[in-house]
């Protein structure tokens, strides 16, 4: 399967001169717990027009915004065991399965992030490994959030090794949920460990072209925001998960 490594269809990540096709990067999020149907199908009206990558929305929304895309080119995306990551492996694997079934074409899964900050990197990979077989044998591919604002480096690089060896198909920064968010050093880091065939999705306080084009210029192949139309318009976003 492929890994769809980048946004744009290149395995190379974007520079600063990149900004028209900025769009292409951008997983266009809404995550709050209350979003109302009306408010998931602005969403969905808005990355038609921009142009972005994905719609990113909790499962229960899943088939309301694969309806509501179809034919404009955006894809449909869900999180998985989000956003703490604690929850069974069996269970993320049911809800992963089901949440493809519903029309989701990437899936964005919480780690164990206990199991990382005690270094367990076996208990890593089986996690993940069982979402992607889950997310896999239907079509579509595995983002894995290893939550960095919780980690050590040590710990990024292992959960990112880990990502790997379960055959993960992008790592993600974060939740937006559990405090801090994306920093280009910690993109960096993570393009380092993966090498250059796996996405990175910078995702968690991402709000301007700037934000965004530092984060692609440290490795990242994907941007998860919600504040994509004030990044593609040149502006600064305040808006939150």
């Amino acid at each position: 399967m492929s890994n769809e490594a980048t946004a744009a269809g290149s395995t190379t990540p974007a520079t600063r001169d990149s900004a028209p096709n900025i769009a292409a990067y951008i997983d266009h999020t809404l995550l709050k717990p209350e979003a109302s149907e009306a408010e998931v199908l602005k969403v969905c009206t808005e990355a038609a027009e921009y142009r972005f990558k994905s719609v990113c929305v909790n499962p229960v929304w899943v088939k309301t915004v694969h309806t509501a895309l179809k034919g404009s080119g955006v894809l449909t995306c869900s999180v998985i065991g989000f956003p703490l990551g604690a929850t069974p492996s069996d269970v993320k694997a049911f809800e992963a399965r089901g949440a493809v079934l519903d029309g989701a074409e990437e899936i964005d899964m919480v780690i164990n992030i206990a199991a990382a900050r005690a270094n367990d990197k076996g208990a890593l990979v089986e996690d993940i490994a069982a979402v992607a077989q889950a997310v896999h044998d239907g079509g579509a591919i595995l983002k894995v959030i290893i939550e960095t604002a919780l980690l050590t480096d040590d710990q990024k690089v292992l959960a990112c090794e880990a990502a790997v060896e379960a055959g993960a198909d992008f790592v993600k920064t974060s939740t937006g949920f559990n405090g801090g968010g994306a920093t280009a050093g910690d993109v960096a880091l993570m393009r380092r460990t993966v090498g250059p065939d796996l996405g990175v999705k910078a995702s968690g306080g991402v709000r301007s072209l700037a934000d965004a084009q530092a984060m692609i210029a440290a490795g990242a192949t994907r941007i998860g925001a919600s504040s994509g139309i004030a990044i593609v318009k040149g502006e600064q976003g305040s808006s939150a998960y």
